[in-house]
């Protein structure tokens, strides 16, 4: 299933990457309609993708995948029966604290994934691959908790992910992730009407 072919003549894929382009795509576009069916399709595309990024060896979105396989079944929970009243948690603003906790943990994250790249795999792109892998984390944990700023996070990951998949000769996943950013800022507009909608902004 992830043997090479041309698609349409335009890039070489594999029916592994092109099954779990079409899930990431489903999951991203019920993120921005706040549906919980997003984490089923999250689960899915996480767990075809580390098969993907194991083979491009890019260690730190492989392991990427197990952790967002684990915070999905957390944020289906959270969209569901999360908040005060247990009815779903809404969408909000972060605090200036939560700003200093997001940061810090991007960095103390991108220290110790790049460490461990370095030291216990073969990637050659250690710090690109830690740096991304860590900001993801925190991406996936703030649209957990439905919080306004992780479409900004995504929208900057998105971005340079375009780049390093590049590098690594999967096409169609860096053109998934062209995708991604317009959808992460139709995602932005769309909540922060939400937000607005709640009288919270």
């Amino acid at each position: 299933m992830n043997d090479t072919f041309t698609l349409f003549g335009l890039v070489d894929t594999s029916a592994l990457e092109l099954a779990s382009f079409a899930l990431a795509l489903c999951m991203v576009i019920l993120n921005i309609r706040q549906s919980p069916w997003a984490w089923l399709f999250s689960i899915l595309s996480a767990a075809m993708y580390a098969v993907v990024f194991y083979d491009s060896r890019i260690y730190g979105d492989m392991s990427l995948q197990f952790f967002f396989i684990a915070v999905s079944l957390w944020g289906w929970y959270q969209w569901l029966f999360g908040g005060a009243t247990h009815q779903g948690v809404q969408v909000s603003r972060m605090s200036p604290l939560a700003y200093l906790y997001s940061g810090l943990a991007w960095l103390i994250g991108f220290i110790a994934i790049a460490a461990f790249l370095r030291m216990f795999t073969d990637t050659d792109v250690p710090h690109i691959d830690a740096f991304l892998t860590a900001g993801s984390l925190v991406g996936q944990i703030l649209l957990s908790r439905k919080k306004l700023e992780n479409w900004y996070v995504w929208i900057v990951i998105d971005l340079i992910y375009i780049g390093l998949y590049l590098h690594k000769d999967l096409y169609l996943t860096a053109f998934l992730f062209a995708i991604f950013v317009v959808l992460a800022v139709i995602g932005l507009r769309t909540w922060d009407k939400s937000l607005r909608t709640q009288g919270l902004s």
